[in-house]
């Protein structure tokens, strides 16, 4: 039986910072996740290098995707408590792949783990999500959390 990939149903929910920051969904399934992004300009910092921010934006997004299509199996909404993001090497430009996959998956909370790659496949950044899974009906800052990935 093969695993069920939702790039493009998640591709086309896109929103938000991901779309700003130009996040494509290469590959989503509840057990790997590979998106990918070319550096632009407004990716860098001062110095003309990728911003630490934009690997930790990428990590979490890639991360949280996985455990979203995850839990959305038991009807559970998910949203990242820690996000340790290590990097790695400068990067001024290119492409950039981000593969995330899951360390633990329980029902309640998941770890999942990424690494960023640039085109000649060098590690570049890596880092660690811990993830909620939210029951139906729960509210996050007063406001009651969708079951999906609408949002994405």
């Amino acid at each position: 039986m093969t695993t069920p990939d939702f790039a493009d149903e998640i591709g086309q929910r896109l929103g938000g910072f991901n779309l700003a920051m130009g996040l494509r969904i290469v590959s989503a399934t509840a057990d790997q996740v590979v998106g990918a992004w070319t550096v632009e300009p407004h990716h860098h910092q001062p110095y003309g290098l990728v911003h630490g921010g934009v690997y930790a934006a990428f990590i979490e997004s890639t991360c949280s995707i996985g455990c979203a299509l995850d839990a959305r199996e038991r009807g559970q909404s998910v949203v990242g408590l820690e996000n340790h993001t290590s990097l790695l090497r400068a990067v001024r430009g290119g492409t950039l792949t981000c593969t995330a996959t899951p360390v633990a998956k329980g029902r309640r909370s998941q770890v999942w783990e990424a690494s960023v790659r640039d085109d000649s496949g060098r590690l570049v950044a890596s880092g660690r999500m811990r993830l909620l899974c939210l029951e139906p009906g729960a509210e996050v800052a007063g406001q009651k959390v969708e079951v999906g990935l609408d949002r994405a």
